[in-house]
């Protein structure tokens, strides 16, 4: 062999290969190549040595590997058992949960177990608030607004109604789920066990029998009496009702449950009225309503008087219908401190807003005192 020749790589590894792996002696290879011996075993020792280093390098990479796997398989596990409430929840919520937990876990690891993308929670770091919540958040301040005013007696339906017409620009459904999401509930009234009566009024017949749709003001009114719990006793409150609109025409109060209140009551109406023709005043068979005074009082002012059937509350459901809404609105479990101070309140919910603003769904959805002049508007025209 001339001194100072070289071989590659290539060739030293083919070489040794002859040996280790053809079969070949070291000598009969050194004779075919024209090698030493000595150089032949130094290269299958440098290339075993290769071989080991390779090997080592692969099994660090290797472990490298399955310690990732391993350190991924744990992160994901305790990531489950923090987010587990959160999986079938939507992204705003998956997003607000890896950014209170993004020091505990990675967000790459988060957002895989959470299936979510890395650029939507990016995204919503600069804007947490979709445009659609940031327009719920408005409207739930008008919301509440009408809702307030109705004492929390309106539901979803009337509060849509309001919000159409102060000029916006939604669904009912929409509005139903922000109410439902913060909680705003319609009030229920309270319960009360019904019987049914079955004897007739000696003083006057059922002439109403149960026909709450007159055609014009004035042709039904409806009456009743209710009271309000104060400190200084019983606050008594009798009302007088128009069929056609459900406005209260007439009212009284007074710490007297007696024959005076419900004549005051009904004396406002005519005062109110003015009726030109007769007018069927319905009423229950309480005493207040059969005394002689109040039935003079009828007679006077071309009154008819109609009576309900005893015990049966149905026949005058409008009446008890009104007083179900006052006192979910007014007087839901309180007590006043004073007459004067129920007196001022129930003026309040009567005049300031059941007349003027308080929707029915008997007058398509709008207050008595604006569907009783839609009806005088459309007598004009015609």
């Amino acid at each position: 062999m001339s001194k100072g020749k070289r071989y590659t790589e290539e060739f030293k590894i083919e070489a040794v290969k002859q040996i280790t792996e053809r079969g070949y002696s070291v000598q009969e290879v050194a004779d075919r190549l024209g090698i030493s011996t000595k150089s032949l075993y130094h290269w299958r020792s440098q290339l075993s040595g290769n071989k080991a280093v390779r090997q080592s390098s692969d099994d660090s990479v290797r472990i490298a590997k399955l310690e990732a796997e391993l350190k991924r398989v744990t992160e994901e596990r305790d990531n489950l058992k923090k987010g587990r409430k959160v999986l079938c929840k939507p992204a705003r919520v998956k997003y607000a949960f890896i950014r209170d937990h993004q020091k505990q876990f990675s967000v790459l690891s988060m957002c895989r177990v959470l299936k979510i993308n890395r650029s939507g929670f990016y995204a919503w770091l600069k804007q947490p608030l979709s445009t659609r919540a940031i327009e719920d958040n408005r409207l739930l301040k008008r919301i509440k607004e009408f809702y307030i005013a109705s004492g929390g007696t309106y539901g979803s339906p009337w509060i849509h109604r309001d919000l159409r017409e102060a000029g916006e620009s939604c669904s009912v459904h929409r509005v139903a789920k922000i109410m439902r999401q913060n909680n705003l509930r319609a009030q229920i009234g309270y319960k009360r066990k019904y019987t049914k009566g079955v004897k007739p009024s000696r003083i006057a017949d059922n002439v109403l029998e149960r026909d709450f749709a007159p055609d014009s003001p004035n042709t039904a009114w409806v009456s009743d009496i209710t009271y309000v719990r104060t400190y200084e006793g019983f606050l008594y409150l009798a009302t007088v009702i128009d069929l056609f609109s459900r406005r209260v025409v007439g009212w009284s109060m007074d710490k007297n449950m007696d024959k005076h209140l419900v004549i005051r009551a009904l004396l406002m109406a005519v005062y109110q009225r003015r009726p030109e023709q007769s007018v069927l005043v319905h009423s229950d068979q309480g005493s207040q309503y059969g005394s002689a005074d109040y039935l003079a009082f009828m007679k006077e002012h071309n009154l008819i008087p109609s009576m309900s059937r005893r015990g049966n509350c149905h026949d005058n459901a409008v009446a008890e219908s009104f007083f179900a809404t006052f006192k979910k609105r007014v007087i839901r479990k309180k007590i006043y401190s004073t007459r004067d101070e129920a007196k001022t309140e129930i003026f309040n919910f009567i005049e300031m807003f059941y007349n003027p603003k308080k929707r029915h769904s008997h007058t398509g959805g709008i207050s008595p005192a604006k569907f009783e002049e839609a009806y005088f508007l459309k007598q004009q025209t015609v």
